[in-house]
């Protein structure tokens, strides 16, 4: 066994150990579809895993991590999964250009839950198209895919852009375009990007979600206000 199965293998040990009711959450409370397997280890004992063996990753370049992370993410598990990403993520210093058509990749291929889709997009494809706005342009097609995670993504994915007072305008037609989605994961996942964005711009939210508010779906704009003074709540959720 190489170096690299290794790995690989002690992780997956390391999983297996933690694979008890006390290191678990109920995934099936923060979804309204039916979950396959709903437990999933709690996201601090998962970090403390991961934590655990990147230290062994020491003298390894960051496309040896990826490549570690293909293995991880081909695996299909959720808890290797979310390793991957965390290891993706420890490296987002050196995070390139060219590195976007391999996320872009992950996400297509392995994103198949709102959890893993926020993961990716948080710590991962964020950073590298906040460090690398023309990079955006290639996530224009995501706002009309047929893929539920690639649409809620679009937005998502400029949440960190946004926390850093970044791409408001990029943020109105993201919402613009996905305005009257009937998905609410998509829904929720553009009423939370203009929740960010208002942190930054609040005026210019408040705006937007006023002109869209009587068709805009109330899942998302629930979302869009939630860190607005109780009056101005009032004001949007109204009828009138």
């Amino acid at each position: 066994m190489n170096n690299k199965n290794k790995i690989i293998e002690d992780v997956w040990r390391d999983l297996l150990l933690h694979d008890k009711p006390e290191f678990k959450i109920n995934a099936q409370q923060f979804s309204k579809e039916k979950l396959a397997n709903p437990y999933v280890l709690k996201t601090s004992v998962l970090r403390k895993i991961s934590a655990t063996h990147f230290r062994k990753l020491k003298d390894y370049s960051k496309n040896e991590i990826f490549n570690l992370c293909d293995l991880l993410l081909k695996s299909g598990r959720p808890g290797e999964k979310s390793i991957a990403y965390e290891w993706a993520s420890r490296c987002r210093n050196d995070f390139a250009k060219s590195d976007f058509a391999r996320f872009e990749r992950w996400l297509k291929k392995y994103v198949n839950g709102w959890g893993s889709c926020d993961n990716i997009c948080g710590s991962i494809i964020g950073v590298v198209i906040y460090k690398y706005p023309e990079l955006i342009s290639k996530t224009v097609k995501w706002r009309k895919s047929k893929n539920r995670w690639l649409r809620r993504a679009s937005a998502v994915s400029l949440i960190y852009s946004l926390q850093k007072g970044a791409q408001l305008k990029i943020a109105f037609e993201i919402a613009d375009t996905l305005l009257l989605d009937e998905d609410d994961m998509v829904q929720k996942g553009y009423g939370w990007m203009l929740k960010v964005a208002a942190d930054s711009y609040p005026a210019d939210v408040f705006k937007y979600v006023m002109k869209h508010r009587k068709i805009m779906p109330r899942t998302a704009l629930r979302y869009a206000i939630e860190k607005y003074p109780k009056k101005k709540r009032e004001e949007a959720m109204s009828k009138n």
